[in-house]
């Protein structure tokens, strides 16, 4: 993918490109805006800069950006003919816009061009809205998996993993 594309003929598209490392103090504010959602059962912050820049080491982040600035974002890891999705993050007031479902076509147009034959996400099992907006963009829950110990929660929490075939 080129530092800068804008998918789809509309002008009102954001463009999305790749994060650079000078785009780790913007993720990390859009990343913990966007994940506000889960401080009911997750305790302090979704992420930090080294938080940010550790995923930056393993795979990319793809930026939605319009003319107010950074929108949205998706983090994308291949895993050999597997692709991996997460932090899919929108700023809060752009929410409901339809941004979401664009990031994941993005995320899932990435995938293609690098040869995945699938994709794989996970959710946490709280986020109880989640599965059905995966399960509309055709993904399917494959499992559940522990969740991480690492991180303090305020309830009992666990993956839930999801899976879609790329054609």
């Amino acid at each position: 993918m080129s530092a800068s594309v804008t998918p789809g003929p509309q002008s009102k598209s954001p463009a999305v490109r790749l994060a650079l490392p000078e785009d780790v103090p913007e993720l990390v504010r859009l990343i913990n805006a966007s994940f506000v959602v889960e401080q009911p059962f997750i305790e302090g912050d979704r992420i930090d800069a080294d938080g940010v820049r550790g995923y930056m080491e393993k795979g990319k982040f793809l930026l939605a950006e319009d003319s107010s600035g950074l929108a949205g974002c998706v983090y994308v890891e291949l895993r050999g003919e597997r692709g991996y999705l997460g932090l899919l993050g929108v700023d809060p007031p752009r929410q409901g816009t339809g941004l979401g479902r664009f990031l994941m076509d993005a995320a899932e147009n990435y995938f293609r061009a690098a040869g995945c034959r699938a994709v794989d996400l996970r959710i946490i099992s709280p986020r109880a809205p989640l599965p059905a907006f995966y399960r509309h963009l055709g993904y399917a829950q494959t499992g559940t998996a522990p969740f991480a110990p690492d991180i303090p929660v305020k309830v009992p929490c666990h993956y839930i993993l999801m899976s879609k075939p790329l054609a």
